[in-house]
């Protein structure tokens, strides 16, 4: 049975999946909070192994200024937040830091393969589908679940929730299915750890869905030249607009890929790209309409 609710209905039914782990044991599992994965405005995130074994990625709260009790709220709601391009969580730790412990996914971050020469490189349909997951991460209803009852969190002005996308927090499962990592929940006064981030709602396309638009845009360009950003996106849009002018579009892909590449779909994600890329000074469409377009232009499925 599909209810609807409100976040503050939520807060109140721990989540008895999500494990509460020592500081001790995370500690130790990440080496001392050495192997990181990325940094962000919203925190670090480590790759940690327990001592069973067991895998995971954890990303610390650098800055949580909140109380421990609206810390909880955020672990009890991101626990119930499921959907096929989120990475779950599966635990959480209060002691000297902030932490959450998300689920582990065996092929790393799109970064890794990006970068490293020693990975196989993805392919262009594994490219253009991690581009369509990200976007419907953005604008898909998001389901909660509370006992045996499902509850749908539909959108919300102002948004619910915050997400930041780069190559560095997007992780990839055992068949490449894009995750995003760094997602949280407004605090109780309403304001994110990062408002600029946010989750923009379907037919909004107002300033706070600039810069979560621009990052899309940025990801695209990385997935199509094969190249990370790494600073905040404007370097690599330098690189692509020199290259533009220089000659055939058919530059700018990545050399991995060879000629396994539809150019018809080349030009759709370049066109998707520009677009996003200008929505960091002026709205050009929403989230919804973009998926759209890109499941029209690319002909994949989510």
């Amino acid at each position: 049975m599909m209810r609807l609710c409100s976040i503050a209905a939520l807060i109140h039914c721990p989540v008895s999946f999500v494990r509460r782990f020592s500081y001790k044991d995370i500690k130790k599992a990440t080496d001392g909070f050495c192997r990181i994965i990325y940094s962000s405005a919203h925190g670090a995130a480590y790759k940690a192994k327990f001592r069973d074994g067991e895998l995971a990625l954890v990303k610390e709260i650098k800055d949580f200024e909140q109380t421990k009790d609206v810390f909880y709220r955020e672990v009890q709601l991101l626990g119930r937040l499921h959907h096929r391009h989120l990475l779950p969580l599966i635990g959480f730790s209060m002691e000297q830091k902030s932490l959450l412990v998300f689920e582990n996914i065996e092929n790393g971050s799109l970064k890794d393969h990006l970068n490293d020469p020693l990975r196989t490189p993805l392919n262009w349909k594994t490219r253009r589908q991690i581009a369509v997951g990200v976007a419907a991460a953005l604008v898909s209803r998001q389901c909660i679940y509370i006992g045996t009852h499902e509850y749908l969190l539909l959108f919300n002005d102002p948004p619910i929730y915050h997400v930041s996308i780069s190559s560095s927090n997007i992780m990839l499962d055992e068949d490449f299915t894009a995750k995003l990592s760094d997602v949280g929940f407004l605090g109780s006064s309403g304001n994110s750890t990062n408002a600029p981030h946010t989750k923009c709602s379907e037919d909004r396309t107002g300033s706070q869905c600039n810069n979560i638009i621009f990052q899309l845009g940025v990801l695209i360009l990385e997935l199509i030249t094969g190249q990370s950003s790494e600073e905040g996106g404007f370097d690599l849009i330098q690189w692509v607009q020199e290259n533009r002018l220089g000659g055939s579009v058919h530059n700018l892909i990545d050399p991995d890929l060879g000629s396994d590449y539809s150019s018809r779909e080349l030009e759709n994600l370049l066109d998707v790209a520009r677009a996003c890329i200008r929505s960091r000074d002026k709205p050009v469409f929403s989230a919804a309409k973009l998926l759209r377009y890109l499941q029209k232009k690319i002909d994949t499925p989510t």
